[in-house]
């Protein structure tokens, strides 16, 4: 019997959304799930995080650049469209819709999905450093359990 081996400030039922803090496309995309995960059933976590690093070396995902964003739901990580795909499958109408576009390949779906990301600086800017949650949403972020 083999026990399953959970992340690091990851239980079973957790989901977690990695994303790079420094990325204005990234903060936005968590904002839109702060807005419109009403059941809450996401926590986010920034990839430059204490946290979001030890979940990264866990994964053996680098820790000094990032190119996808992470979905982590218990002991299981998704990335790039998948990563995308699984979230939005979780939240409500109109936006579980979009999970449509499982039925495209998944390498195309890759491909698409890193002309965005490898180009996200450039297309949508950078902050010289991490944003600070708000007080308000302060409980959507991972914090650590140790």
């Amino acid at each position: 019997m083999s026990t399953v081996k959970y992340p690091p400030n990851i239980t079973e039922n957790d989901n977690v959304i990695l994303f790079d803090g420094v990325c204005k496309l990234c903060n936005a995309w968590s904002q839109f799930i702060i807005k419109y995960d009403t059941q809450q059933h996401f926590k986010l976590c920034s990839v430059q995080s204490p946290e979001g690093q030890s979940i990264l070396r866990h994964f053996n995902m680098p820790t000094n650049h990032f190119d996808t964003m992470l979905y982590v739901e218990g002991a299981q990580c998704f990335e790039k469209s998948d990563a995308f795909l699984n979230v939005v499958k979780k939240l409500n109408f109109p936006w579980r819709l979009l999970y449509i576009f499982k039925i495209i390949p998944t390498g195309i779906r890759d491909w698409l999905y890193d002309r965005i990301a490898l180009n996200r600086y450039v297309l949508f800017g950078k902050y010289d450093s991490c944003l600070i949650p708000s007080e308000e949403h302060n409980n959507r972020f991972l914090k650590s359990t140790h």
